[in-house]
């Protein structure tokens, strides 16, 4: 894999890692900053109660310490929430 660079406070833009245009299924993807694992775990669990599809790995923390967790909602977007890093 690739390594990339990011700037992130509270909006976070990368590029795609595989040179390809950004798009809803390629790169592109809505990150919402969350209070807690709690929190993480909350947003994963009602986006699958109302029609999105769990993505990526189960929602887990990250070697930074971010809990992190994705989801693909029902127009295809790719959404995450993260916490704060624990480490």
């Amino acid at each position: 894999m690739q390594a990339k660079m990011f700037w992130s406070h509270r909006l976070m833009i990368t590029k795609p890692i595989d040179g390809k245009p950004a798009t809803a299924a390629n790169g592109g993807a809505i990150g919402i900053a969350a209070a807690s694992r709690g929190h993480v775990l909350a947003w994963h669990a009602a986006g699958v109660a109302h029609g999105g599809a769990a993505i990526e790995s189960p929602p887990a923390e990250r070697p930074n310490g971010a809990f992190v967790a994705y989801l693909r909602d029902v127009d295809g977007n790719k959404l995450t929430a993260r916490s704060q890093l624990t480490k």
